[in-house]
Formats: C-alpha cells, sequence, structure tokens
C-alpha cells in the first residue's frame, strides 16, 4: 500500500492562489485524483491526471481555475489552485486510481487515500 501525504493548505482570501502537494510514499503507477469534503457535505470529485500526465479532468467548479500536475521523479501530484473562492473551503484528498489511466470522479476506483489537508477561504 502506498502511503499519499498532502500539504500546503492554509487560509486565504477570496481570490488567492495556492498549491497543493501530495507526495507518495513510493512509485505510484498510476492515475491521481483530488477530491474535496466541505463541513456537511459529501466527498466530490475535483480534478484527476493519468499516469503520464497527458489526460486530466476537473469539476464544472474548478474548470479554469485550478490545474493537476504531476512530478513523477519525485512521487509527487500538484494542485494549483487560483482564483479561490469560499465554496472552495473543505478538506482536499489525494487519492491513488487502481488503473494507469482513469480520471474519472468515481470515488470507488481510487484505492489509496491521504489524510488530508485543510483549505479555507474567507470573503
Amino acid at each position: 500500500q502506498v502511503q499519499l501525504v498532502e500539504s500546503g493548505g492554509g487560509l486565504v482570501q477570496a481570490g488567492d492562489s495556492l498549491r497543493l502537494s501530495c507526495t507518495a510514499s513510493g512509485r505510484t503507477f498510476s492515475s491521481m485524483g483530488w477530491f474535496r469534503q466541505a463541513p456537511g457535505k459529501e466527498r466530490e470529485f475535483v480534478a484527476a491526471i493519468s499516469l503520464g500526465g497527458g489526460t486530466t479532468n476537473y469539476a464544472d467548479s474548478v474548470k479554469g481555475r485550478f490545474t493537476i500536475s504531476r512530478d513523477n521523479a519525485k512521487n509527487t501530484v500538484y494542485l494549483q489552485m487560483n482564483s479561490l473562492k469560499p465554496e472552495d473551503t473543505a478538506i482536499y484528498y489525494c487519492a491513488r486510481s487502481q488503473s494507469f489511466y482513469y480520471t474519472g470522479a468515481n470515488a470507488n476506483e481510487y484505492r489509496d487515500w491521504g489524510q488530508g489537508t485543510q483549505v479555507t477561504v474567507s470573503s
């Protein structure tokens, strides 16, 4: 089992940017995703990237503002978040899928999860 550790969360103002990182304890050899969970809400898909980085997928709510990327040499996946809004406030989780290329939103397709990092956006 691969251990995933997220970092980079924090408290920012609306319109600011943050970059989240997710570092794996070993090579992931799979596509990776980011999910988030706001208080009182279900966990929701944010973005995903294939093993080679050539395919990405985004939730409509973050499209054009967030960018997912990865550095396989560093076993790290990033989520660059720009133009943050108060509704982006949530715990953000990194997840490893069971596939090289799956970039969908189904959380059941992801086998390993990090502990999460808190992102709070004030208005």
